[in-house]
């Protein structure tokens, strides 16, 4: 560590900055006035001239670092850029350097998918740092996902290449874009059907599904029967919808059909069941169709009146083509309890993380 460090101190020249005249800045000098500006004054290669020195000493600047190239030593920028291409997959833009930070930025409305593993690898090496937003959440053109920097100023071009070597050639980030698709709303239960209470869920999850590039193709309502919610969810696949949403009909009540009759659709059920709270009985089912997966989600009740549930985190994956197994719904345990504050922050706030 000491040898690296003596190493680093060979590329920078401590000077004082009343004789920093004439020579190369190697990192940007930063202006602080709360409330007013934080910005850099001088740019890293940024030549000192005599009017500058005045500048430099009112932002506390007594000494400074000159540049002095060492090979087999990055500066600051090269090696977050080094970063940003461990982190940048398609549909992403990126920042200039400043101040020795490059911000990721989302060009497409998608969903953002992460490496975790590898993002803690990198950033468990040490002395660099890539910070992003959560993952497995949607993001819309424009967000900054993620940001990349190394802690000193300098830094051995071994320990990066170390950092690509520990995320192998897929990036750490991707975006999959939304694309529309065609959804069914399948709604079980007798006593709608026979016309005892007015439809809640279909208002409910047309203004979930009005959030994305959706087309609801249609609502099929029928009675707590397996048969003919069988052949209501067929139907809707044979039509050509991308998803098919079962609403109502979801407990473990002897009258609840909708879980026993997605299975019999042939479907392979990933799960029935969540540890998320609202929406602790929702299923998730895929049906192969003409080498197409077609997802099937059981809804519970809660998505009727509930602000946030469940239905808000599985949605977007299942839009953007991200294929669900067992284990992505069983790790939404630690996070899964929405506060159902007065005011929803969703999604910034901890529900689903």
């Amino acid at each position: 560590m000491r040898f690296g460090l003596l190493k680093r101190m060979n590329t920078m020249k401590l000077i004082e900055t009343k004789d920093a005249v004439g020579h190369v800045l190697c990192h940007d000098i930063t202006q602080i006035i709360p409330g007013v500006v934080k910005d850099a004054v001088f740019r890293k290669g940024h030549v000192v001239t005599e009017e500058d020195i005045p500048v430099l000493l009112s932002v506390g600047k007594e000494h400074l670092y000159v540049w002095e190239k060492k090979e087999g030593i990055l500066h600051e920028d090269e090696a977050a850029a080094v970063l940003r291409d461990i982190c940048m997959g398609e549909h992403m833009s990126a920042t200039e350097p400043k101040e020795g930070k490059i911000e990721i930025i989302a060009e497409v409305d998608g969903l953002l998918k992460i490496d975790t593993a590898c993002l803690n690898q990198v950033n468990g090496l040490g002395e660099m740092m890539i910070a992003t937003i959560h993952g497995n959440f949607p993001v819309k053109k424009g967000t900054k996902i993620a940001a990349t920097r190394i802690i000193p100023l300098v830094i051995e071009e071994e320990k990066m290449e170390k950092a690509k070597e520990a995320t192998g050639e897929a990036p750490l980030l991707q975006i999959l874009p939304f694309s529309h698709k065609k959804v069914g709303i399948v709604t079980t239960g007798s006593e709608v059907f026979k016309g005892r209470i007015e439809d809640a869920f279909g208002p409910a999850i047309r203004g979930k599904l009005s959030e994305y590039d959706t087309e609801v193709v249609g609502q099929k309502i029928v009675d707590d029967n397996r048969e003919d919610i069988v052949a209501a969810v067929k139907d809707f696949i044979a039509e050509g919808v991308d998803m098919v949403l079962c609403t109502g009909g979801m407990s473990v009540d002897p009258d609840d059909k909708t879980p026993g009759a997605i299975k019999a659709t042939g479907a392979r059920v990933i799960s029935y069941g969540a540890p998320v709270l609202p929406g602790a009985m929702f299923l998730l089912a895929y049906y192969e169709y003409e080498d197409r997966q077609i997802p099937i989600l059981g809804l519970p009740g809660c998505v009727m009146y509930a602000k946030r549930t469940i239905f808000d985190l599985v949605l977007p994956r299942v839009l953007a083509g991200d294929v669900l197994e067992a284990e992505d719904l069983s790790i939404y345990g630690e996070g899964g309890l929405c506060m159902n504050c007065a005011v929803c922050h969703f999604p910034n706030c901890g529900f689903g993380k």
